[in-house]
């Protein structure tokens, strides 16, 4: 097995067709779904906006070759967004992701001068 890197990775989309049971559900738990559910985890986070009730985000961390890089990290967590979805039995189209490599992702430390 070879080196292990951790991406950290969005997954966009628009809702499509979504029957109205399922609007409803997305509606009513709106207030779950929000700017403070917005984190990085293995399972994903789900956010959305409820009017317009549009687009969507999730939000994944996946560990993965760090051989097979970026884009293989995006196809998993596209992987992972679209068995959710479907599983919730929400309809959606146009999925595309943002991958950050966290392991070669450059910190700049502000000098302690400046803070």
């Amino acid at each position: 097995m070879g080196e292990q890197h951790t991406y950290r990775v969005i997954v966009r989309g628009t809702w499509d067709g979504l029957t109205d049971e399922a609007r409803q559900r997305l509606l009513a738990e709106a207030s779950d779904h929000g700017l403070t559910s917005m984190r990085f985890t293995e399972e994903g986070s789900l956010s959305y906006e409820p009017a317009p009730l549009k687009h969507f985000s999730m939000r994944y961390v996946v560990v993965s070759e760090a051989a097979d890089g970026e884009e293989m990290a995006g196809a998993l967590a596209e992987d992972r967004a679209e068995t959710t979805l479907r599983g919730l039995g929400y309809g959606f189209r146009d999925l595309k992701c943002t991958v950050t490599d966290l392991d070669t992702m450059k910190i700049n430390f502000k000098p302690a001068s400046r803070r």
